[in-house]
């Protein structure tokens, strides 16, 4: 599958700039999460190991989380509006209803999660990788994305509606029923979606690279948004 590492430069040529990836140093020691203490909202986690930990609930509201570790943990319906996550990884966490809206997430590491409906609106993503996993119904919507890798996910109906992309790309990953519809992109390599599906917005993919065959692939949307009629060859 195509990635984009070593690209440089951006604009025409099929040429872009590849997305920095965060690099994390998290703690050697790290301070284990004191599970009779909630992890509530407001507070300031500095270098804590949350390690399998059920948060289902919690409100967790601009809380800031620093060189933090969430592995295994349960994630349903967790309250993190306006959180901000920093230098953190998150692994192999899952859960239905995640509220990160508005929050900040810079060089964060999301490895193999599995979320459904996470609601990430408004929130800014900087040097951020996605990295495996699976995530349905992915809210964007209105999101600022820079420098961000999704790398062997599969995301459906992820929606960036009016969200901005710069410098983001997607290796080995699959878009089922993709929103784009006022999305800015630039600098956004598609090229290494096995599986590109638009539905909306397709209109919306200048500052994106393509392959030809995703290009013939999203011809017929591209068409629809354009209102081109395409007549059947050797039509009068």
């Amino acid at each position: 599958m195509a990635s984009n590492s070593g690209r440089g430069g951006r604009g025409g040529g099929g040429v872009v700039t590849a997305p920095r990836r965060p690099s994390l140093a998290l703690p050697e020691e790290p301070i284990p999460f004191d599970a009779s203490a909630p992890f509530g909202a407001e507070e300031d986690y500095d270098g804590v190991e949350f390690v399998s930990g059920d948060f289902t609930g919690a409100d967790a509201g601009g809380a800031s989380l620093l060189d933090c570790a969430l592995r295994g943990c349960v994630l349903d319906g967790v309250r993190l509006k306006g959180a901000r996550l920093l230098d953190s990884l998150l692994q192999e966490v899952r859960g239905v209803g995640l509220d990160l809206m508005d929050a900040e997430l810079r060089d964060v590491e999301i490895s193999d999660a599995r979320l459904g409906g996470a609601q990430c609106g408004g929130a800014t993503f900087t040097r951020v990788l996605l990295r495996g996993g699976k995530m349905d119904y992915l809210n964007l919507r209105q999101a600022r994305l820079v420098d961000v890798t999704f790398e062997g996910c599969v995301l459906v109906e992820p929606d960036f509606g009016g969200a901005t992309l710069e410098r983001v790309s997607f290796d080995d990953c699959e878009l089922r029923g993709a929103d784009f519809s006022s999305a800015t992109l630039r600098d956004v390599d598609l090229r290494g979606v096995s599986s590109l599906d638009i539905t909306r917005g397709a209109g919306r993919l200048a500052g994106a690279v393509v392959t030809p065959t995703q290009l013939l692939e999203l011809a017929p949307v591209l068409a629809a948004e354009l209102g081109l009629h395409v007549a059947p060859a050797g039509a009068g």
